[in-house]
């Protein structure tokens, strides 16, 4: 046992439970409201026929939506990392572009190409494409760590190749299918511009209309409480679906690459169902950004708040990813170095609390800035405290990462040169971990610079982010206003995709964080 371990980081747990105990503010402020709110009335504002028509529209769209993005997922996956199709590295990049492309810009891009989307399938068209690389990069990342010798002792039983994926390799990407699944599925509840704009309510749209117009509150927290139920429930079901199975690589030697089938006839139609895939998710939107850039000409690039937009959006960025990490470190810290029942309790409540939907997140912290700390009500303050809490495990995940790669030896053998334990920390510790930090630190920018609910309802009065201004555009029937905007948001967002394909394909990933 190291003297790292004999001392107790009474400093770092205060911080850690600092910031676990803010994540307790939305479930406290649910629970709270139900409490002051009243059985009776919140009977009534729940069993009414509105609640029921938005409830069928949430879970038709999670039940559609989920398990074709599954599909397309992990077909998608094992055709660019299993087959010889020719241009399989072209395909595997261009299916992680989707993520660079918020989902109300894609939304704004098929509204633009057909005017006349709406309802449940639009819906769920308009989210699949946005959402399927969530299964499909963690997918490929696990089909490059499976074991090859298993599959081959399958094949020389007499297993057929469809047999050998179905009773094999299938059940050996459970774990990323589930999880990448679960991920959309919060996504589809906290979503609100893409659904807003093709005209299909769900909870999340219903809340922010009911919040926006009327700021009834009673009736908005009803529908938040719902929805807090979906996404509890959720993440039960998927908790007791993954199970305790778990998979890995055995006996020694080096790890090498599985072989890859050559499709022979079928080959024509897996380039057809890449090439679709492709096309609909990637070419559809790009098209309508620049169909309506190159519509507005260079004049639409003269936006007074274009600039103003931009440089906001960079800076939130910036704060809120910084911020994120510094806090997270020490919820990481007590999770490698310091594992017990306090660091899993911590480490519990931040990712509970980043599983709701950020909607729910920002409405509790605006009743709570009225009530009990209006100097704080719109202020930058606020949004970052909001962003902190929904993007917190996307640095939690990769910080962790990287501190259980550095042995706690290598600090003490630097302190026992008679370094002081903050120069150790900072020479040694510090420098292993600074590329998973920043990993982490992209993930939550890219968060950031594509979220528009949370930012609606708490920016301060004058914030003109491009995701604000760009749904301010939409808003009023301003394609063509709007397409700088929606461009800037995806020029910021592709080196980020890029980053996440290319730890897609090492070893560790962080994937799942998103």
């Amino acid at each position: 046992m190291t003297r790292l371990r004999h001392r107790t980081p009474a400093a770092i747990i205060a911080m850690a439970a600092g910031v676990s105990l803010l994540g307790l503010v939305p479930l406290g402020y649910v629970v709270v409201t139900a409490i002051a709110t009243g059985a009776p009335t919140l009977s009534a504002l729940v069993f009414r026929p509105r609640v029921a028509e938005l409830l069928a529209n949430t879970a038709g769209l999670v039940l559609i939506t989920v398990p074709l993005c599954a599909l397309v997922g992990v077909a998608a996956a094992w055709l660019v990392e299993r087959t010889r199709l020719a241009g399989s590295r072209a395909f595997g990049i261009l299916l992680v572009v989707p993520l660079a492309i918020p989902a109300f810009v894609n939304s704004y891009g098929w509204v633009s190409a057909v005017p006349s989307l709406n309802g449940l399938w639009s819906g769920v068209l308009v989210a699949g494409l946005s959402y399927f690389p969530l299964v499909y990069l963690p997918t490929v990342a696990a089909l490059r760590r499976l074991d090859p010798a298993v599959e081959e002792s399958a094949r020389s039983l007499g297993v057929p190749p469809l047999g050998v994926f179905l009773r094999v390799v299938l059940p050996q990407l459970r774990l990323p299918i589930l999880g990448g699944s679960l991920i959309i599925a919060l996504h589809l509840l906290s979503e609100y511009g893409a659904f807003a704009m093709i005209r299909f309510d769900t909870f999340t749209t219903a809340i922010v209309d009911q919040f926006r117009s009327t700021f009834n509150g009673p009736a908005a927290n009803a529908l938040a409480g719902v929805l807090v139920l979906c996404c509890l429930f959720l993440l039960v079901g998927e908790s007791g679906a993954r199970g305790g199975a778990r998979y890995a690589r055995i006996g020694t030697g080096s790890a090498r690459p599985a072989g890859r089938t050559l499709l022979g006839s079928w080959a024509p139609i897996a380039y057809l169902f890449l090439g679709v895939l492709v096309a609909l998710s990637v070419i559809v939107p790009f098209a309508s950004v620049a169909r309506w850039l190159v519509s507005g000409g260079l004049a639409i690039w003269s936006d007074r708040y274009l600039l103003t937009a931009l440089g906001q959006t960079i800076g939130y960025g910036l704060v809120g990813a910084l911020v994120t990490c510094l806090l997270a470190f020490p919820i990481a810290f007590l999770a490698v170095r310091f594992p017990g029942r306090v660091a899993r309790v911590l480490e519990s409540i931040n990712y509970v609390t980043s599983s709701l939907p950020g909607l729910v997140t920002a409405l509790a912290f605006v009743t709570v800035a009225i009530r009990l700390m209006p100097a704080l009500y719109q202020t930058t303050t606020l949004v970052i405290v909001v962003y902190l809490l929904m993007f917190l495990p996307r640095a939690i995940v990769n910080l962790r990462s990287g501190l259980a790669q550095v042995p706690p030896g290598l600090e003490e053998a630097a302190r026992s040169l008679g370094r002081h334990p903050l120069v150790a920390f900072s020479t040694v510790t510090l420098r292993f971990v600074m590329p998973s930090a920043l990993a982490g630190a992209s993930l939550v920018f890219l968060g950031i610079v594509t979220e528009l609910t949370s930012t609606l309802l708490l920016a301060p009065n004058g914030t003109r982010t491009l995701a604000i201004q760009f749904w301010s555009r939409v808003n009023d029937i301003d394609y063509v206003g709007a397409a700088p905007y929606a461009s800037l948001m995806i020029l910021l967002s592709l080196p980020v995709t890029y980053l996440l394909f290319a730890r897609s394909r090492s070893e560790r990933t962080a994937v799942n964080s998103i």
